[in-house]
């Protein structure tokens, strides 16, 4: 007895060694390893618990997800999502790591950009990383989506991505873009925020420049780049006593890929006696460039008045900002000290 007994306790040891081993791929079973980290591009998309015509779905995953790609298989892939749940989706509705970093790159460095207009977009659009309808986007917003207007691009049009556009008018004096032969097509792109911080690039027809109509209306042809409310007069119309808005308007010609953001601004003031708005102020055949910035500023016995600052681009491209201040119902350039105001200036009353 005294022998058997140390041989049967030696055999526990190897008997729990060869037990772990065996149990040690079963507790694995089902596990994958990480291939690398994706993130959801569609506004919706279902996981499927196979790769089949015919399968169940066994999860769902939103814009902006984040996923484990676990394994790919032609057009899917196996992903786990945030809360465990394991299932395949098609590979075109990811993106990866570098692009959802260029994503936040892009938030963070037009946080601070002051906003040029509001705008409601016409169909469901992407947001996109850069200009350019092949670029790469993660988020997308549906139609109706109100955004901010930031900044203008142009990129170049992809030939048949739309049917050629009717032709445009015109107008006396205006400057149509000029395209030599040979070269491509450019098309407008606005740089634009959401009401969930994100940011990115959409085709600019595709964006409606959210405007007030009665300012609308004046545009007289021209495409309204942004707006923005000077102060506010106190207006008494038989009675009836209301707070009316004092509006500078910056605009262009309707065509895309024009050297500039803007060559045109007017002002428009209310007037208390006729209770109507007239044109105060009147520049064209400037070459303006975005933002636009207006603030407020005090001016000795005239008080604190508003003020904008356009930024224009001289015959070299180099840029330089113009002060204006509004003194209702008069526009005047604030001069800096030895400068001359531009010959290119129109002012008109009315």
């Amino acid at each position: 007895m005294s022998r058997l007994g140390p041989s049967r306790i030696g055999w526990f040891p190897l008997a729990a060694f060869l037990a772990a081993t065996l149990l040690f791929p079963a507790c694995n079973r089902g596990r994958h390893r990480v291939l690398e980290v994706a993130y959801v591009s569609a506004p919706q998309a279902a996981l499927r618990d196979q790769v089949a015509a015919v399968y169940n779905r066994v999860g769902t995953v939103k814009n902006g997800d984040r996923v484990e790609v676990l394994e790919r298989e032609k057009r899917f892939a196996r992903v786990r999502t945030a809360g465990g749940g394991e299932g395949w989706i098609e590979q075109r509705y990811l993106v990866d790591q570098k692009t959802f970093d260029a994503v936040q790159k892009l938030a963070q460095d037009n946080q601070d950009d002051p906003l040029q207009a509001p705008g409601v977009l016409r169909n469901d659009t992407n947001l996109h990383v850069t200009p350019g309808r092949e670029t790469e986007h993660l988020y997308q917003l549906a139609s109706g989506a109100k955004v901010s207007i930031l900044k203008r691009a142009t990129a170049e049009k992809q030939l048949g991505a739309l049917p050629p556009a009717k032709p445009t008018a015109v107008s006396k004096g205006a400057r149509a873009p000029a395209q030599a032969a040979g070269e491509p097509m450019l098309e407008d792109w606005w740089l634009v925020r959401d009401d969930q911080g994100h940011v990115g690039w959409v085709l600019a027809r595709m964006v409606d420049v959210d405007a007030p109509l009665e300012i609308a209306q004046y545009a007289e042809g021209q495409r309204l780049v942004a707006f923005f409310v000077l102060n506010q007069v106190e207006d008494n119309d038989k009675g009836v006593r209301r707070k009316v808005s004092q509006y500078l308007c910056v605009l262009t010609d309707p065509h895309d890929g024009l050297p500039y953001d803007y060559d045109q601004v007017r002002v428009f003031t209310w007037n208390v006696r006729k209770h109507r708005y007239e044109t105060a102020y009147r520049e064209h055949k400037l070459d303006g460039v975005l933002p636009v910035t207006v603030t407020q500023e005090n001016f000795d016995k005239e008080g604190t008045l508003p003020v904008f600052l356009l930024r224009v681009k001289d015959g070299a491209g180099n840029v330089s900002e113009r002060k204006y201040k509004l003194n209702t119902p008069i526009v005047r350039r604030v001069l800096a000290p030895g400068e001359m105001p531009a010959s290119s200036a129109r002012k008109r009353r009315g």
